[in-house]
C-alpha cells in the first residue's frame, strides 16, 4: 500500500490524463472518481473547468484502489497518503503501513476462524438434517409397505 513517487526522465513529456481515461483504465465511473476528490484522497488540476490528472493522481489512485482491495477504510488510505507527503524519508508512512497491515492480517485471521466454526456448525446442521430426512423418508417407506 506504499506510495512510490512516479518518476520519469527528464526528456519524458508529462503525460495527462482526464476523467474519463482514469475511468477506462480502472473501470471506475466518473462518480467514484469525483467521491476520492470530495474525501480529499485525489486533488487533480482544474483548466477549462475540466479535471486533468498527472502522474501522481494515477499513482494515487492505484493505492487508494490498492487499499480497497486489501479492506482498509478510506480514512486509514487517506492518513498513509498525507504521510508519504509530508514525511519526505517515508519512515512514518513505513511504520504506519506497517501497523494497519499487521492489524488488518489479524482481523482476517479473525474472519477466517470464525468462518471455519460457521462453517462447520453449518455442515453439522446439513448432516443431522440429511439424518432426519432418510429416518422420515424410510419411515414413509415403512409405512406404506405396511398399508400394501
Amino acid at each position: 500500500m506504499l506510495a512510490r513517487p512516479a518518476r520519469r526522465a527528464a526528456d519524458e513529456p508529462v503525460r495527462l490524463y482526464s476523467i474519463g481515461d482514469l475511468c477506462a483504465e480502472f473501470a471506475l465511473s466518473h462518480r467514484t472518481i469525483r467521491f476520492y476528490e470530495d474525501r480529499g484522497l485525489l486533488s487533480p488540476q482544474r483548466i477549462g473547468g475540466n479535471r486533468i490528472y498527472g502522474a501522481r493522481d494515477r499513482a494515487r489512485l492505484q493505492l487508494i484502489l490498492r487499499g480497497k482491495r486489501l479492506g482498509f477504510a478510506l480514512a486509514d488510505i487517506k492518513e498513509l497518503l498525507e504521510l508519504y507527503d509530508a514525511d519526505p524519508d517515508h519512515l512514518e508512512q513505513l511504520h504506519a503501513t506497517l501497523r494497519k497491515g499487521s492489524a488488518r492480517i489479524a482481523e482476517l485471521e479473525r474472519q477466517q476462524q470464525e468462518i471455519a466454526l460457521t462453517v462447520k456448525e453449518l455442515r453439522e446442521i446439513g448432516a443431522y438434517i440429511e439424518e432426519r430426512i432418510r429416518q422420515k423418508e424410510a419411515a414413509r417407506a415403512a409405512q406404506r409397505k405396511g398399508m400394501t
